[in-house]
């Protein structure tokens, strides 16, 4: 009796060389496999997917092999309409298909894809800082040497996208394959308008949830840390941008999907304005190499936050009040022509506030028409319009949660966080949020306030850790 292999013909040359190119460096399940039935078996039967379990069992011990999740109360259990038996599954990565215990996990292992040599690939016509230089070059040095990690820790507006790019340079001139992920999805969409301006002719794609691009076949990809589930051994330089943020430092999986998605011999950069306490600690203690930018591109310091006591803030939340000291601040800005980022620790709240904020902007005469005012939320289906709409100075003013807390850039803004003291508020957010004023050369100097009913340990911090990189920089 002939084997598969006898009786089925293999696949052409330029097929084997496209099929290649779409699925290396994956591991999918077989619904997310776009081919035919018999085309599958035929790729299997050639060796050119290969087979694994999805879920592991070690001793009483399940773990899913896509996300690594060991919890037992996410490890669920169903009837399998196949083979009419129950069987395991992860609840932890369903949003990305069910992994179930009697369904494999399939990578690809044929022809391994060549990518493009190119020679001269940057079309970035700026020029670094002194400092940004330096970075710069301690992350070619990674690169080039193939070391395992390097910790960029730069403040915010310090210019960490440009910083990467002689690296993506050096790593695309080798025929390497890159990944700059991120934990959130806006930041994927801000970046990848900038990697296409400085790199024309290289294949750049973006992916998060809803987005048009889908393949995952590109030599530079952006992604959220999320799809990083769906990747093994696929890339040789790892970038990830702020490792700090939520939800990566909080998800054990998205770690676990970044070991996962690098080859063996990777560089992973990590991006960070504002290191967790673990990071924090290995680099205090030589375990982390590490190069730190303490100043930004334009060379002014950080606006540090100023603290404004509302005695009776808990009343005005309560009745969507607006606080006499956030008017007075409005009435007294220094700059009154910047644009207003107003930050609010929930949506109900940043919701409710809509209508008393746009009575009093239109009583002080900052916005002219309540279109000039909007606020935007993760659960917001217009919050990626809404945002180049401010960008654009459509919108003078902006209410928003934490989800603008990083990876957004307006030129000149004042920040003002109402109930500063919330526990959504931690040292990290507030730095961040802090960041986002003074962003530009010509208007270095932006406002940040911070209304309180109390003072809290993470604020007394933020603004230690705003200062102490002042004083760092020379810039006090």
């Amino acid at each position: 009796m002939q084997s598969i292999n006898q009786t089925v013909p293999s696949f052409n040359k330029p097929l084997s060389t496209e099929l290649s190119r779409q699925f290396a460096g994956k591991r999918l399940l077989r619904q997310e496999i776009q081919v035919e039935s018999t085309v599958f078996t035929r790729l299997l039967a050639e060796q050119q997917f290969t087979a694994t379990p999805s879920m592991v069992r070690q001793q009483w011990k399940l773990t899913c092999q896509r996300c690594g999740n060991q919890t037992p109360h996410l490890i669920g259990r169903m009837p399998c309409f196949r083979c009419q038996s129950t069987h395991a599954y992860c609840r932890k990565c369903i949003h990305m298909g069910r992994v179930s215990e009697c369904e494999a996990l399939y990578i690809w292992s044929g022809e391994i894809p060549g990518w493009t040599k190119h020679e001269d690939p940057c079309t970035w016509k700026g020029e670094l800082t002194t400092q940004q230089q330096l970075a710069a070059d301690r992350i070619v040095q990674a690169i080039d040497n193939q070391e395992k990690e390097l910790l960029v820790y730069a403040v915010c507006g310090a210019g960490k996208t440009e910083m990467l790019f002689p690296g993506i340079t050096a790593a695309l001139q080798r025929g390497w394959r890159i990944c700059i992920a991120t934990p959130r999805a806006d930041v994927v969409r801000e970046l990848k308008p900038r990697l296409q301006t400085a790199y024309h002719d290289v294949s750049i794609e973006a992916l998060y949830g809803g987005s048009p691009d889908r393949s995952g076949t590109a030599q530079l990809l952006l992604a959220t840390t999320h799809q990083l589930l769906r990747f093994y051994r696929a890339f040789d330089v790892m970038i990830i941008d702020e490792i700090d943020a939520f939800p990566y430092h909080a998800d054990a999986s998205l770690p676990y999907a970044t070991k996962h998605a690098i080859t063996n011999q990777a560089t992973t950069i990590y991006l960070t304005a504002t290191p967790r306490p673990k990071d924090q600690s290995r680099l205090n203690r030589g375990k982390l190499p590490h190069v730190f930018v303490p100043v930004r591109y334009h060379g002014h310091p950080l606006p540090v936050p100023q603290l404004k006591l509302v005695w009776s803030l808990k009343k005005h939340i309560q009745h969507f009040t607006i606080p006499k000291e956030l008017s007075d601040w409005l009435i007294n800005r220094k700059q009154p022509n910047r644009q207003l980022l107003i930050f609010t620790p929930t949506i109900m709240l940043a919701e409710r506030f809509y209508t008393p904020m746009a009575a009093l902007l239109q009583n002080l005469g900052i916005i002219e028409h309540t279109e000039q005012l909007a606020t935007v939320h993760a659960e917001d289906p217009n919050r990626t319009e809404k945002v180049q709409q401010f960008r654009n100075k459509k919108l003078l003013v902006l209410i928003t949660t934490t989800i603008l807390e990083r990876g957004v850039t307006f030129p000149s803004v004042d920040v003002a966080i109402l109930a500063a003291g919330h526990t959504v508020f931690d040292e990290a957010a507030l730095v961040q949020i802090a960041g986002r004023a003074g962003r530009s050369g010509d208007d270095p100097t932006g406002e940040v306030i911070f209304f309180h009913d109390g003072k809290t340990d993470a604020m007394v911090q933020a603004i230690h850790s705003i200062k102490k990189m002042n004083h760092r920089a020379g810039l006090e």
